[in-house]
């Protein structure tokens, strides 16, 4: 069969799953559209929390950023692992004994104000659609590949799949929906990695073979690495393990865009709210090393993915005549993200350092093809005549090692599992954000259960439409837009959160004034930049890495203006008192 009709099996049999799932799961009370009931065993939590944080991002992008940027690209691994890390040890189990229902209603309540809460609730709703923009994307990338769709009707028919489930089951529906989409997407990761793995270095551990030589090729019996760092040096690019290579990232803003990954994952409200839906805080500690496991058994595959992609593509398309490129080649030439211009009429690919032409392929609509670029006149002087879009390395790299087309159908459904999972968890973030912290807490106290679900249903429906939106016109690649989400998150909620729970001191005041000018600060930068077209003004960090400046000048404002204020009131240190030390079954959620 056709990858087409695999990919129409794969992803029906696993959409079909998910549905089912959000049905028997509907839920008709607040407290489980919100956070599941708080009856969620730590096991199958830490897999939903795991698919729930790795997202289109994880999955689809950072080994395709990796695979260009060689050491650089390890940002993304280690900020968004140690973030994981940052968020189990530091805040999970406190933000579970204190219970309540989202991260507006934490801040709301530990500084005794709805100015307060009403921030929090901004920050959330913008680092979350920040955030889903690029989930949105990747759902975009997939179908317009393997369904034979366009990018935009892609992401449509990602939405309808999570509106449905999202909108019926809510935390509930979400949850075990995730645990599928889990198991899912984790197979589709590694099944390949280890085919691949076993083709080019003779062992079927990633982990391993990412280390090994060659077993066959002119290139046997070299380290992969060597021979990648080879390659590249051949065609104009800088060494691929070589840390702060001339071209690339300086070392500050390698250490800042890490910094900004770590400090937002733990200042994510999507994640956090996760540990709101297990029964008490030693389950909120197992879930916590259940998620830990999950996610490194994915993360410690992303270098290996990223290493075999590069090799093999590099192997299959330098200097090979385009009347003979490879089919996965012109495959996804078909979807606008690979572009070849043949700039010296040689009819050869030329692969090599810099951009092809100023600006993305754009769809040729006389010849319906892609591949050539309508204004001639915005080519660039460089030797390069290759445009390859990096969100498509993962899934591309199945059908560049020739594998079967049902595993290049399963990875497809993988990516669009991690993208789904996620976007889900976000878009609930969203609704419970305005319907629980803005309708019921402050605008309608005397809100029906059942007002409250309608509320938050409707605002699932609405924050569907503008993820949409954002994901068919994305400031970025997937992981970019994700970073921005990070920064967003980094600069408005971590310090306010971690003040709230070690520092009885910080006041109303202090929080308040941290979290506007953190994500102001970070927001305007990264506009600058993005929209702009403005220089990195801040010691050359880029707009990926800001976050860490952000979180900085919230921490220096909030202290300082808290111990320049009254101090909180005594109910509200006692309080913080008793959030610190997190033991037994801790507080039941309060609504």
């Amino acid at each position: 069969m056709s990858i087409l009709d695999w990919t129409y099996i794969m992803v029906g049999i696993t959409f079909s799953l998910y549905l089912s799932i959000a049905w028997i799961s509907m839920v008709k009370t607040t407290k489980g559209f919100y956070v599941a009931g708080g009856g969620v065993g730590p096991l199958a939590n830490g897999m939903a929390t795991a698919a729930d944080w790795m997202s289109a991002a994880s999955f689809i992008s950072m080994a395709g950023l990796i695979s260009f940027m060689g050491y650089s690209g390890s940002i993304y691994l280690l900020g968004w692992t140690g973030g994981y890390v940052l968020l189990a040890l530091m805040l999970a189990p406190y933000l579970r004994k204190f219970g309540k229902f989202t991260v507006p209603d934490f801040i709301g309540d530990r500084y005794y104000s709805n100015k307060a809460r009403f921030i929090a609730l901004l920050c959330a709703i913008f680092v979350s659609f920040t955030y889903v923009a690029g989930q949105m994307r990747g759902v975009g990338i997939v179908f317009s590949r393997f369904l034979e769709v366009d990018v935009n009707t892609g992401v449509l028919i990602g939405m309808a799949i999570v509106f449905f489930y999202a909108s019926l089951g809510g935390m509930k529906g979400i949850t075990y929906t995730q645990v599928a989409q889990y198991c899912v997407l984790i197979v589709a990761y590694l099944l390949p990695a280890f085919a691949i793995s076993k083709m080019i270095v003779g062992s079927p551990i990633p982990q391993i073979g990412f280390g090994s030589t060659i077993v066959d090729g002119p290139h046997a019996g070299t380290y992969l690495l060597e021979t990648i760092d080879h390659l590249n040096r051949e065609l104009g690019f800088a060494e691929y393990t070589k840390p702060f290579a001339e071209g690339g990232k300086s070392m500050l803003d390698v250490f800042s865009i890490t910094m900004a990954l770590m400090v937002g994952t733990a200042g994510l409200p999507h994640v956090i709210v996760r540990f709101y839906t297990v029964a008490d805080v030693r389950s909120a500690r197992l879930s916590a090393a259940f998620t830990l496991l999950f996610i490194a058994v994915l993360y410690t595959t992303a270098p290996a993915i990223a290493s075999f992609a590069r090799y093999n593509m590099l192997n299959s398309i330098s200097g090979v005549a385009y009347s003979q490129a490879p089919t996965w080649l012109t495959s996804w030439e078909r979807t606008g993200l690979i572009a070849w211009v043949d700039k010296n009429h040689d009819g050869i690919i030329n692969y090599g350092n810099g951009a092809p032409f100023l600006g993305k392929p754009e769809f040729n609509g006389e010849s319906g093809s892609y591949g050539q670029l309508i204004v001639a006149n915005i080519l660039t002087d460089n030797d390069n005549e290759l445009y390859i879009d990096r969100d498509i390395m993962v899934l591309a790299n199945p059908e560049i090692a020739n594998l079967p087309n049902w595993v290049i159908a399963l990875v497809a459904a993988g990516g669009l599992a991690a993208a789904l999972s996620t976007a889900s968890g976000l878009l609930l973030v969203i609704s419970s954000s305005i319907s629980h912290d803005l309708y019921y807490r402050l605008l309608n106290r005397n809100a029906s259960e059942k007002q409250r679900l309608l509320v938050g249903r409707l605002m699932i429906g609405v924050a569907v439409c503008v993820a949409g939106y954002f994901g068919i016109n994305p400031p970025g690649f997937v992981a970019q837009v994700v970073a921005f989400a990070f920064g967003l998150a980094a600069s408005s909620f971590f310090p306010v959160i971690v003040l709230g729970i070690f520092s009885k001191r910080t006041n109303r005041e202090g929080a308040i004034a941290g979290m506007v000018s953190g994500i102001l600060f970070t927001m305007t930068y990264i506009i600058n930049i993005k929209l702009f077209h403005g220089t990195p003004w801040f010691f050359g960090i880029s707009a990926e890495g800001i976050g860490a400046v952000g979180m900085i000048l919230n921490f220096l404002i909030t202290a300082t203006i808290s111990h320049l204020t009254p101090p909180p009131p005594r109910e509200v240190q006692e309080m913080v008192e008793s959030i610190r030390y997190p033991r037994g079954a801790g507080a039941g959620i309060q609504q």
